[in-house]
């Protein structure tokens, strides 16, 4: 079993037991459930440089990344440094995440926050706008077309707006309607290995209509530039931030030096 079907068959566990213990209609009672959300797409397009910075302690490929950074200080920090979006692990067993790091930073952020985890059940999408999410991400990898096409409208219907994550050519024909934004991940998620050219090559047979962010192995301010003039308008970064001691003044630096670029 290769890891992306072992954290699948984890997850599918995980959602059982949360469906008898938070069953969905105590979700719809949160008092996040009723909230406006923010829009990550407006605020890609109304940025100069598109980052959404990633709140991420451990990886499969990686191991413990960052095990002292506290959210609050982090998030806060983000913003403050300009991101277009806050991405969160929510993932217990592979990333040591979870659901209180969202709700937390929900209290303290003003700005859209992206739900990250394996979502396999419409549950986790009620689960997701219960918590304070934005946006969530749907993983083309682990999704036939068919749950997309639904999960997407679930997520219209409560106002979140959906990234789907491809990884290759075949997965492109499962991009649907009611998505707002398409990721192309550099990481191999059977192999967890990263190639730098994926999103360049993926990225001209992808619509314009559609917002396109690169993910993973991303820490280079000429690599973003090389991207930008592909058409990508948003780049997810964790790893680089997270593996410094001050997540944020290293996101705030990054930030600064690549606004200098595209001026």
């Amino acid at each position: 079993m290769n890891i992306l079907e072992n954290i699948v068959s984890i997850k599918q566990k995980e959602v059982s037991n949360k469906k008898i213990i938070h069953p969905i209609k105590k979700l719809e009672k949160s008092f996040l459930f009723k909230r406006k959300t923010f829009s990550l797409v407006k605020n890609i397009r109304s940025s100069h440089t598109g980052i959404i910075a990633e709140f991420k302690c451990k990886s499969p490929s990686q191991g413990i990344i960052n095990n002292t950074a506290l959210i609050e200080k982090v998030v806060k920090d983000y913003e403050s440094a300009g991101v277009s979006g806050i991405s969160i692990l929510t993932d217990q067993h592979f990333f040591s995440g979870k659901n209180e790091n969202l709700r937390k930073s929900r209290s303290i952020v003003s700005i859209p926050i992206l739900r990250k985890d394996f979502i396999i059940d419409e549950y986790q999408i009620i689960e997701s706008k219960s918590i304070g999410a934005d946006v969530i991400l749907l993983i083309a990898g682990i999704l036939s077309k068919n749950q997309i096409s639904n999960f997407s409208k679930l997520s219209k219907s409560i106002d979140l707006e959906v990234i789907i994550e491809i990884h290759n050519e075949f997965e492109i024909d499962k991009i649907t309607d009611n998505l707002d934004i398409v990721g192309i991940n550099n990481r191999n998620l059977h192999t967890f290995i990263v190639d730098y050219n994926r999103c360049l090559s993926l990225s001209s047979k992808i619509s314009n209509s559609y917002v396109k962010i690169a993910e993973s192995g991303i820490n280079d301010i000429n690599h973003i530039l090389k991207l930008k003039k592909q058409g990508f308008e948003g780049f997810l970064i964790g790893e680089y931030f997270m593996k410094k001691k001050d997540p944020g003044k290293i996101c705030k630096y990054f930030i600064e030096s690549l606004s200098k670029k595209l001026n």
